[in-house]
């Protein structure tokens, strides 16, 4: 189909052709300006500017839209200083002064950018810029920041598809007045695409920043650690033993008191909020000790639900191959061991399309988390088990397979039509229509634990979000 409208001169669709995104009504959604709702199917691609040729750009960025990928999370100028990118080029020094790096005659690092920009614009997906990693905030002063802000956003303010992203891996506490100059100094130039903050891994953007302007929704970094695994941080500043609930850190952004750390109150009323950071797919737990298990595709999974579910707009998937974009010739962190082309055939990978394509099932901007509709005793870390539901629908995710009893006089209608979804592949199994008048117990057939997770889906009869002979997710875009 794609090639027939090219050959017709056809032009295919993009998202922004509904208008730019900006916040829904209840703030809690990213919509279009045309009420289109977006749901964010990130990746993160930190190194792409720096380990992509033009060919290995398109290459990736096909596989991505193939995949359902519709936000690419990219480190403008990385960790290391100054920054070069696949072909030498230099994109900074000391001075900011960026004109140093834009030649006549010369593919610099910036006409390299703007080639990545362009093809994931020609693919209907958006460049979340991090414009700076926050190891920088050292030599960044006030002043620089302004600079550097002004030239980004005259650079790509009239592209469709940028979203703003400060910070980088950093508590948002260090060096928080060049941050917001640089915010500011964006949001001077181009007021018209949305901003957030990256924060250091176990926390969340909304203790610093959610009362500042520029800010448009909240992001947080739930990180790479199991349970119980501290190693020793000087600033750990979760509770005990919940570094894996990351449902946790949307009720702390939304500012839920139950789940409010002294020090870290949240000011200001609620913004949006995504996991911008989870744990990756093949990377040791923990990221240090090589020798420790690795997360797999059912742990990914696991952190993209709960998150959905507790009321998050979307969701960032990441590999440690895909997000260092490794390959022979660079040097790997975290022990990958796979070049990116291979880990793109990964299940993780693969796998986090069906929870777009749920999600864009059903009206899901009119969703909350509704807790209230698991009558059974709910249970901890693994167990937990998370729901969510508009007027007419919900979605109950069971990570180990436990039996749970269910409300399903929380959404409309006397009679409700029930699937179980498998978030492996996208499969619905029809288990019937259910009367409404009392609770229902429900339990799957499988192994406790590892794989036997499962979405339970509850419509309103009446409505036709899925059909009853339905054996598979319909793709969304």
């Amino acid at each position: 189909m794609l090639v027939l409208m090219a050959t017709l001169g056809i032009r295919a669709a993009k998202p922004w052709d509904n208008g730019p995104l900006k916040v829904s009504a209840n703030n809690q959604y990213l919509i279009h300006h045309n009420g289109t709702p977006f749901f964010w199917m990130g990746n993160t691609a930190w190194l792409l500017p720096e380990r992509l040729n033009r060919d290995e750009v398109e290459f990736f960025l096909d596989s991505e839209q193939q995949q359902g990928y519709n936000v690419e999370q990219v480190q403008v100028i990385n960790a290391s200083y100054p920054t070069f990118n696949i072909y030498g080029q230099q994109a900074n020094d000391s001075t900011f002064d960026f004109s140093n790096y834009t030649r006549p005659g010369v593919y610099g690092y910036w006409d390299h950018l703007d080639y990545i920009v362009g093809m994931a614009a020609d693919r209907g997906i958006y460049i979340a810029m991090d414009c700076i990693w926050g190891n920088h905030h050292t030599i960044m002063t006030p002043e620089k920041a302004t600079l550097y802000g002004q030239f980004l956003a005259r650079r790509y303010k009239d592209c469709p598809n940028i979203i703003w992203m400060i910070g980088g891996d950093i508590m948002g506490d260090r060096g928080m007045e060049s941050w917001d100059a640089l915010a500011r100094a964006i949001k001077a130039e181009d007021p018209n695409h949305l901003m957030t903050f990256h924060p250091r891994g176990r926390t969340t953007s909304a203790w610093w920043y959610n009362d500042r302007e520029w800010l448009d929704f909240n992001m947080f970094q739930s990180g790479h650690r199991r349970y119980g695994q501290r190693n020793g941080d000087g600033d750990y500043t979760i509770r005990d033993n919940t570094e894996e609930d990351n449902w946790r850190f949307v009720a702390m952004s939304f500012g839920d008191p139950a789940e409010q750390i002294q020090g870290r109150e949240v000011r200001g009323g609620r913004k949006p909020v995504i996991d911008g950071e989870p744990s990756y797919e093949d990377i040791p737990q923990g990221l240090h000790d090589f020798q420790a298990p690795r997360w797999q595709d059912y742990d990914v999974r696991r952190y993209a639900y709960w998150s959905v579910f507790a009321g998050s707009f979307g969701h960032t998937y990441g590999h440690n191959s895909i997000m260092q974009l490794a390959k022979p010739g660079a040097q790997a962190s975290y022990d990958a061991r796979k070049p990116w082309w291979e880990a793109l055939g990964d299940p993780g990978y693969q796998q986090m399309k069906y929870l777009k394509w749920l999600m864009l099932s059903v009206p899901f901007t009119e969703g909350q988390n509704d807790q209230s509709i698991i009558v059974s005793q709910n249970g901890e870390r693994y167990d937990r088990i998370i729901a969510t539901r508009g007027q007419d629908y919900l979605l109950v995710y069971n990570y180990s397979g436990k039996p749970m009893t269910l409300d399903l006089t929380k959404i409309s209608g006397r009679k409700k039509l029930v699937w179980l979804m498998n978030p492996a592949d996208g499969t619905l199994q029809f288990l019937g229509e259910y009367d409404s008048s009392r609770s229902q117990e429900f339990t799957f057939d499988g192994a406790y634990l590892r794989s036997s997770d499962r979405v339970l889906i509850a419509i309103d009869s009446s409505k036709s979000y899925f059909s009853k002979d339905q054996t598979q997710l319909a793709p969304r875009n």
